[in-house]
């Protein structure tokens, strides 16, 4: 619940402080053509600029922020023992998706997870748990980081923030058309935007926030099935099972932007859920198997 209430906030928080700065600085002037009525074109781009702007800051500070908040600790190879293994099948599986190799690294937490994000294929970041390492056998590790790979190579990070960045253009956009209505019909108010303006549009920019969250969270559990089959192709069917099966006793936390590109999830919240429940994940590996 707490990771579900970050992400709405995190997400509103961005559109907020810039929608403040735009205000501040005189942008926001747009939205009141001749104190009277909407430019409803030029709010539509003003809305883009601020819905895209958060999503690509994000997506480009994705992998620094996620080596800082999860505390990953990059490897290359040369520490032997785990470490070698591990950055081998990750080059392994991204040769076989033909994208650059990621960097790998190993993050501190006693439950299993792993991550991928960046802004680029060729230049991502693959994380795994030290839980991780100690409760999968190499076979599951393995598929995990197939499922990982998968992600880079479908290209999941971009597309979110590309869908992230579209709904947050109409919340922006459509929180501002009905409290112009609000501030105009209900209000009646006619002299440039009064308090309730500003104050109809923060709670609708919340609320349509929330629905935006909702429809985000629902790609990114299709992408969800995609990677299962992704870690399947690469690294074995039954060992994409037996890492989903050993998951069912709980994954570690990541940040919020890393949620969506995790290997666990699911949830009683299912609709703000990143990840489809892990049965259903089992259930899908297994019916295609069976095609």
């Amino acid at each position: 619940m707490m990771r579900i209430a970050l992400f709405l906030l995190t997400n509103i928080a961005v559109l907020a402080v810039i929608s403040v700065l735009f205000r501040l600085f005189g942008v926001g002037s747009i939205l009141d053509a001749q104190g009277v009525d909407l430019d409803l074109g030029n709010l539509l781009a003003y809305s883009a600029i601020i819905g895209f702007t958060g999503s690509f800051i994000s997506l480009a500070l994705s992998k620094f922020m996620a080596k800082q908040s999860t505390g990953a600790r990059v490897v290359d190879g040369s520490e032997g023992g785990e470490a070698a293994w591990l950055v081998e099948r990750v080059r392994h599986h991204a040769q076989a998706a033909g994208i650059g190799m990621p960097e790998v690294a190993i993050f501190p937490a006693d439950q299993p997870n792993a991550f991928a994000t960046g802004m680029r294929r060729d230049a991502a970041l693959v994380a795994v748990s030290t839980g991780l390492m100690r409760s999968m056998s190499r076979n599951e590790v393995d598929a995990v980081l197939g499922h990982e790979i998968a992600h880079v190579a479908n290209g999941d990070m971009v597309t979110l923030t590309l869908i992230q960045g579209v709904l947050n253009t109409f919340v922006v956009f459509l929180s501002r058309v009905l409290g112009h209505v609000i501030d105009r019909v209900v209000l009646r108010n006619e002299r440039g935007h009064g308090a309730g303006f500003w104050i109809a549009t923060m709670v609708l920019q919340i609320l349509l926030g929330i629905l935006a969250s909702i429809i985000v969270a629902w790609f990114s559990r299709r992408r969800e099935f995609r990677a299962d089959a992704g870690g399947a192709r690469y690294a074995g069917r039954e060992n994409m099972i037996a890492a989903l099966e050993r998951l069912k006793g709980g994954t570690a936390p990541l940040p919020d932007g890393m949620a969506a590109f995790g290997i666990g999830g699911g949830g009683v919240m299912e609709l703000f859920s990143t990840h489809p429940p892990l049965d259903k994940r089992i259930a899908a590996l297994r019916a295609h198997a069976t095609q």
